[in-house]
């Protein structure tokens, strides 16, 4: 393979699969022209992500998704400068399904290929839309599988100053959710409960290191509360659900925040954002704005569409790594656990 047409302007083909949504999402010189998503309900079911099940729907997906992209962004298949593709980390089997088929239409039409981390690319979803920080900033990802906070110094250079050492914050919701009875993903459930309730009940969370994250104590502490109370009053999740929901929402956001704010003044960083697919969540945005405003820091929320898995964050990544000619060659795999440099 080699690079067709060296372009100023690239035009980048980005592949999304790392979970159970199918994404293509096409740039034009870093501008995102199309961002096509197919989600898998099949998965509510069983209460979470099947592997196997969401491999198999990004086979049925990939083409009539790749195909409405280019269709969106009315361009021609011909016109492409490079393909990118979702790496890792994620899900084995899905990560397969986009790699392949991103290797199979690179040596069709004879084009570069691009390995994009897909925890980098979250974070580079805050280039896709103005307004964008500058370097350097510090960014908290939370989404279904990590919490972390990094420092970035620039695209592809960064600092990881603090993790969950076990449950991610959006696996918490979750978690919570299903002993609750919510279906699955329980995260925006929790969310419209919580619209509606008041924090009634206190459910504590691990003290950690400094900027650490710990969230399974907080789902042990949800289950052993439930099974009290459900024996008092086998009614009690029904009359006081949308508190639940509040007091347990509150608890992971009053988390997340706090430590997100005192890595910022630790290391004197005034810009902050928040990327991932909790990032959505209406609480986190209301107390981090209200936060931020506290400290004189200045807030970067992707739009919700760049939040969850998307192919978009892809080709922002892509068209950074394009620039730079940092392109990758048929024998790069997916990586399921897949890290990054810092």
């Amino acid at each position: 393979m080699k690079e067709k047409k060296s372009s100023k302007s690239p035009i980048i083909l980005a592949i999304e699969s790392s979970c159970d949504d199918t994404s293509c999402a096409i740039s034009v010189n870093g501008v995102v022209r199309a961002n096509i998503v197919a989600n898998q309900t099949v998965h509510k079911n069983y209460g979470g992500v099947v592997p196997e099940l969401a491999s198999r729907a990004h086979l049925s997906h990939i083409i009539p998704v790749v195909d409405a992209a280019i269709k969106e962004a009315g361009i021609k298949i011909s016109d492409l400068n490079a393909i990118a593709f979702t790496q890792g980390p994620g899900l084995l089997g899905s990560l397969i399904v986009g790699n392949q088929f991103a290797k199979g239409l690179a040596v069709a039409l004879d084009l570069p290929l691009i390995a994009i981390n897909h925890m980098e690319a979250h974070i580079l979803a805050h280039f896709i839309d103005a307004p964008i920080p500058s370097f350097p900033f510090l960014n908290l990802t939370v989404s279904g599988g990590h919490t972390e906070l990094v420092i970035m110094h620039d695209y592809f250079q960064q600092d990881l100053i603090g993790q969950t050492l076990d449950d991610a914050a959006g696996e918490a919701f979750d978690k919570c959710g299903k002993m609750l009875g919510l279906p699955y993903p329980s995260g925006p459930e929790i969310d419209k409960l919580a619209k509606a309730g008041e924090i009634k009940f206190n459910f504590p969370t691990a003290r950690v290191g400094e900027f650490e994250f710990s969230f399974s104590g907080l789902k042990t502490s949800v289950m052993y509360f439930l099974k009290r109370n459900l024996e008092k009053d086998p009614d009690f999740i029904h009359k006081e659900i949308n508190n639940i929901a509040a007091s347990v929402q509150d608890a992971i956001v009053k988390t997340l925040v706090n430590k997100t704010l005192k890595a910022a003044k630790r290391h004197q960083l005034k810009q902050i954002a928040v990327s991932g697919g909790v990032s959505v969540n209406s609480e986190l945005r209301n107390q981090m704005i209200n936060a931020c405003g506290d400290i004189g820091a200045e807030l970067f929320l992707a739009a919700p569409k760049y939040c969850t898995d998307n192919a978009a964050m892809i080709a922002m990544a892509a068209h950074f790594k394009y620039l730079k000619s940092d392109f990758c060659s048929l024998k790069t795999s997916a990586e399921p656990r897949l890290s990054r440099q810092f």
